[in-house]
């Protein structure tokens, strides 16, 4: 399959990661960030930069559908989805049929999907990955507000005075703004980061509270007491446009009466807690970003609520740098919602409960079989296919098996389920194996239409590269089944701009103010119109020139969409925060994301250089801990739950509250053998939102002692482990690298490496080298004057050379005698090795950036002046930072972060 782009001028498209939305400029040999898009500037993270490198390659995607394993026509598959589902509602009726659904749909591919099965399947069971980061924040948007809207923009981001960073490493997560955030650094600016973990984004802190996990209601419950209790509450505007200020501070005083009952219950000090509620007091502008330390939660809701009360109560809505910030965790979880992704909603922030709303929703989609209530949601979604009351499910571009917690049982729900159909531009996935009909849909570069960001910005993805033949977008994989079921006007669409047009007319249709979301300004635009269309913030109006007029904060004069116009502060009790830690599983378990891949690694895990900086799975141990627990530094160890385990490399780090341990989200059956951080996490949920609980799980630990551990080398196209070497060890993990498949292995007893390499490749190694005493082995397999394999064997992994050399030699042909020796040392005398990786824009490593220092680069500057590291995306600031702290301390020395 060719991945050219069909001319050298790049396409102005948008990033398909996180939910910053940034605008990049797109070939296929390169991207760059984009200076018109207002969102980033021109400013790309590592994972952005890397885009070009994650276009799936033509041997891991299908190029036609699959039914039981065969390939068939487009026409077959469609005529099979289609009976599908007509015999199961035929037989137990629409609600034996869901969709499950991602954020890195585009709005068109949501907005056809919710119509095709709310409006004429008839089917409410529509629920979407969005749900597992976002739907805490929407449900307590709704109940603060009246409707699901983010109040602010990025602009406050930079313009607050104080900027509070709740449940958020936007270091990692949201590296583009944690940019723009550090680039407003000034005097008198503070920053306070909430998070039981010292991150990176830490590093940007006046005050960092490192607060015992669950307890942020009692931190904003003592808040909104303390600033009451000192008249620092805005009356006027509380009088003018909120209500339920009383409740609030009655629910709120019951768990945090004074500091001293906050700081008990949050295990922070007194003096702490003080300083942060004195600066919320004292600064007007202030916004407090919250991300998925509070949404994922069994309390997340009311999470971001005691948040939202805050500043309802001290009229910090709205307004240029104040405002409560949801910072959104996919692409376009936001465009998910404003369709109607979640299972309790309808299109157009319409709700099920709203007088008049399906009547509306009817009438616009000319259908009499609109569903009839709220549908369930994720968790409850597949407990329902567990126990057989759903017979057809349709995952879009989404991996549940590996995402949602006791994935075991999710795993069993697919394996049941009558007929389960994925669509997806990957067909190796964790998910696509339990598929019985798998349609190969187009990936992010072949995609066009529109995604919204955090701050409701619309922007224009578009296509630049070609559609391969036998793949389609999901939009119209979606039409083309409508039309099978005989719906044939409803989903006559033939272009993105068709559906975007119906959306947008939708969204002003009878609205009349009730609700904020609306672009009907939009409907009309041309087919030239919509390709050319510049970022836009909704609400969208009509100025009296007939230009489109965006909107970037909302509420700042009240206007909230409830019956009485006026926004509502929750009462909020203090809750568990989900399972608690005892004998048996002494632990906290957190997991999140890391700096440089994204969710289950089906995109990021297709570029080298996104696993430099952590290439196997890890288990970050306070110190003390691992000396309890007789855990070793750099050896693996097994965290043990109530339904799973999760193996990894042990981590120390103080940074790491004691008696709690974190664990990436990432790994999946594709890339280790047992690190599915979702399976250390009960199916717990929050019950207003839905979401489960995805930050606290509860586990032991204890050290995996291995007899060996060993490095594995193979050409780049080889992504299996040769079949005979799967019964020899109990850990394994694949890292690819530039030129080759890696993979960590160990294994608990003791293996007959000769029979293994006989087995594997059919000879003995062409160079060999082994010291039974020691439990050293290194064997070298060539293809005439080509590097085939190489298996380094050790009995401790801290004696494990590095790769890079070797990896650089998969690369080379015609090796010389010589060369050849120095292979099983693992490198040349004439190359230095680069050390652990710090900078993955630059690849910059460990070792580089030391040299640098010992030579005379004595600041985060000079640093980056001499070795690029930290000047691009900046989330390598914090571990550069560290070397220099650690380095012998010279005369004049500075260390400041001015980069």
């Amino acid at each position: 399959m060719s991945r050219q782009s069909n001319t050298s001028i790049p396409t102005a498209t948008t990033c398909p990661y996180c939910g910053v939305g940034c605008g990049v400029l797109a070939r296929a040999e390169g991207v760059e960030g984009d200076r018109q898009h207002p969102a980033n500037q021109g400013r790309l993270c590592v994972k952005g930069s890397a885009l070009h490198e994650t276009l799936v390659p033509a041997g891991e995607r299908g190029f036609s559908p699959k039914v039981d394993g065969r390939d068939v026509s487009w026409a077959e598959a469609i005529d099979r989805v289609a009976s599908a589902i007509n015999g199961a509602v035929r037989e137990h009726g629409p609600g034996s049929v869901a969709l499950y659904l991602s954020g890195q749909l585009l709005t068109e591919d949501y907005y056809v999907a919710n119509k095709l099965a709310k409006g004429f399947i008839g089917t409410p069971h529509v629920d979407t990955n969005s749900r597992l980061c976002m739907s805490s924040a929407v449900a307590a948007h709704k109940r603060a507000f009246g409707e699901d809207c983010v109040p602010g923009c990025y602009e406050d981001l930079e313009l607050a005075d104080l900027l509070v960073l709740a449940g958020s490493n936007a270091a990692w997560a949201h590296p583009v703004l944690y940019q723009r955030m550090k680039a407003a650094q000034r005097d008198g600016r503070k920053v306070v980061v909430i998070d039981p973990r010292e991150t990176a984004t830490s590093e940007l802190g006046d005050l960092h509270l490192k607060l015992r996990p669950g307890t942020d209601t009692l931190l904003f419950n003592g808040l909104l007491v303390w600033l009451h209790d000192r008249k620092a509450l805005d009356a006027s505007y509380l009088k003018q446009h909120c209500t339920g200020l009383e409740n609030a501070l009655k629910a709120a005083r019951q768990s945090a009466p004074d500091t001293r009952a906050v700081a008990r219950g949050c295990d922070l000090t007194v003096a702490d807690v003080e300083t942060f509620y004195r600066w919320f007091a004292e600064t007007g502008r202030t916004v407090t970003a919250f991300s998925q330390g509070i949404n994922q939660s069994i309390a997340g809701t009311d999470k971001g609520n005691a948040i939202i009360n805050c500043h309802l109560a001290t009229g910090r809505v709205g307004k240029p740098g104040a405002s409560p910030f949801s910072l959104t965790g996919q692409p376009n979880a936001m465009g998910g919602r404003e369709v109607g992704g979640l299972a309790n909603t309808l299109a157009a922030h319409m709700e099920y409960d709203t007088p008049g709303a399906r009547q509306l929703m009817a009438e616009f989609w000319q259908t009499d079989q609109l569903a009839g209530g709220p549908g369930l949601k994720a968790v409850d979604l597949f407990e329902a296919v567990h126990r057989g009351d759903i017979k057809v499910l349709w995952v879009m571009g989404t991996n549940p098996a590996v995402s949602l917690p006791d994935n075991a049982r999710v795993r069993e729900a697919l394996a049941r389920c009558d007929t389960v159909i994925v669509s997806d531009c990957v067909s190796a996935t964790d998910t696509t194996a339990f598929a019985d009909i798998l349609l190969p849909a187009a990936g992010w570069g072949e995609k066009d239409g529109t995604v919204t960001n955090s701050e409701r910005r619309i922007s224009r993805q578009r296509r630049f590269l070609p559609l391969p033949a036998g793949v389609k977008p999901d939009w119209q994989i979606i039409s083309e089944v409508g039309q099978a079921l005989g719906y044939v006007q409803a989903f006559d669409y033939r272009k993105p701009a068709d559906i975007f047009r119906e959306h947008a007319t939708l969204s002003g249709y009878r609205n009349d103010g009730a609700r904020v979301f609306n672009i009907a300004a939009l409907a009309q635009l041309s087919d030239v119109d919509y390709e050319q269309m510049n970022p836009v913030q909704w609400p969208v109006t009509s100025g009296e020139t007939g230009h489109v007029q965006q909107t970037p904060r909302l509420f700042s004069e009240g206007g909230f969409p409830t019956p009485g116009g006026r926004a509502r502060l929750v009462p909020v009790s203090t809750q568990a925060a989900g399972q608690q830690p005892g004998q048996r599983y002494p632990l906290v378990v957190n997991s999140g994301r890391i700096r440089d891949q994204w969710h289950t690694m089906t995109r990021t895990g297709l570029a080298s250089k996104l696993f430099a900086h952590r290439d196997e799975p890890f288990i970050d141990v306070h110190p003390a801990d691992i000396t309890d627990a007789g855990l070793v530094e750099g050896g693996l160890a097994m965290l043990t739950g109530p339904s799973g385990q999760f193996v990894g490399r042990v981590r120390s780090t103080s940074n790491q509250r004691r008696g709690e341990v974190f664990v990436p989200i990432h790994w999946n059956g594709q890339f280790a053998s047992s690190a599915l951080a979702s399976e250390l996490i009960a199916p717990t949920v929050d019950p207003i939102s839905g979401q489960p609980e995805s930050k606290h799980g509860i586990a032991a630990i204890k050290p995996l002692t291995a007899e060996w551990q060993a490095r594995l080398l193979l050409p780049k196209h080889q992504t299996v482990l040769p079949t005979p070497m799967n019964a020899s060890f109990d850990y394994w993990s694949r890292q690819v690298l530039p030129n080759s498949t890696g993979w960590w292995l160990a294994g608990r007893h003791r293996a007959d490496w000769t029979e293994l390499g006989w087995q594997c490749f059919g000879r003995e190694p062409d160079l060999l080298m082994e010291d039974g005493a020691s439990g050293r082995y290194r064997a070298v397999w060539l293809n005439e004057d080509q590097l085939e394999a190489v298996l380094m064997v050790e009995s401790e992994a801290g004696a494990m050379p590095g790769v890079e050399w070797l990896d650089q030699c998969f690369a080379e042909t015609g090796q010389e005698l010589e060369h050849r020796w120095s292979l099983l040392a693992a490198g040349s005398a004439d190359i230095e090795p680069a050390g652990a990786l710090v900078c993955s824009c630059f690849q910059v490593g460990e070792n580089a950036i030391l040299r640098a220092i010992e030579e005379g680069c004595h600041s985060v500057e000079a640093l980056s002046n001499t070795l690029k590291c930290g000047s691009n995306c900046g989330s390598c600031l914090p571990e550069v930072q560290a070397l220099l702290a650690s380095a012998p301390a010279q005369e004049g020395q500075q260390t400041g972060l001015s980069a």
